[in-house]
């Protein structure tokens, strides 16, 4: 599987949405990559991810991000399951997960928030969910932030503002993987 080969059937090369998902998700990539080899405790897929990543945020040309390039309808919050409906109709199930958990909310923050999502927990379920969901945690996807990378103060600092759920999944995911 060539995952830029996913990506170009959905994104002009030249565009700045193209251009922000393909180096968010090679950041990310590296970094999860990082967090994976470290581990002495637990085994890694690091093919598959390196291909998850790479598709991690295939969803986000949808969404109404002008500030990434993209102009589509939907919220950006649904960028997740956009991107598990694509790599589910490209044949790639496991992928696709990967897209929908990555943003780690609970089905009770939907509902107590009527967030326009299915009413389900949307988090990683294995490892390499988990070490993607978290090495993506450490890059922005703004232009301005868009090759520097978060530490670990910053990243817990903006868990805190999307809720108690996030935040402490994020606690737990470093705890777990010592990053």
């Amino acid at each position: 599987m060539d995952p830029l080969k996913i990506i170009e059937k959905y994104y002009q090369k030249d565009s700045k949405a193209y251009f922000v998902l393909v180096n968010h998700s090679g950041a990310v990539t590296e970094k999860a990559i990082q967090i994976a080899k470290k581990q002495k405790d637990f085994s890694f897929d690091i093919q598959f991810i390196k291909e998850a990543t790479m598709l991690h945020d295939v969803g986000i040309f949808l969404t109404n991000a002008p500030n990434v390039g993209c102009f589509g309808k939907e919220p950006y919050l649904c960028h997740g399951v956009l991107g598990k409906e694509i790599l589910e109709k490209e044949g790639y199930g496991k992928h696709a997960r990967v897209c929908e958990n990555h943003i780690i909310i609970s089905k009770n923050e939907i509902i107590e928030n009527n967030l326009p999502l299915e009413k389900k927990d949307m988090f990683p379920l294995s490892q390499e969910e988990e070490v993607i969901s978290l090495a993506d945690k450490f890059f922005s996807k703004s232009s301005s932030d868009l090759f520097c990378e978060k530490n670990i103060i910053e990243v817990k600092e903006e868990m805190k503002r999307f809720g108690n759920f996030k935040a402490n999944f994020f606690n737990y995911l470093i705890d777990k993987y010592k990053v």
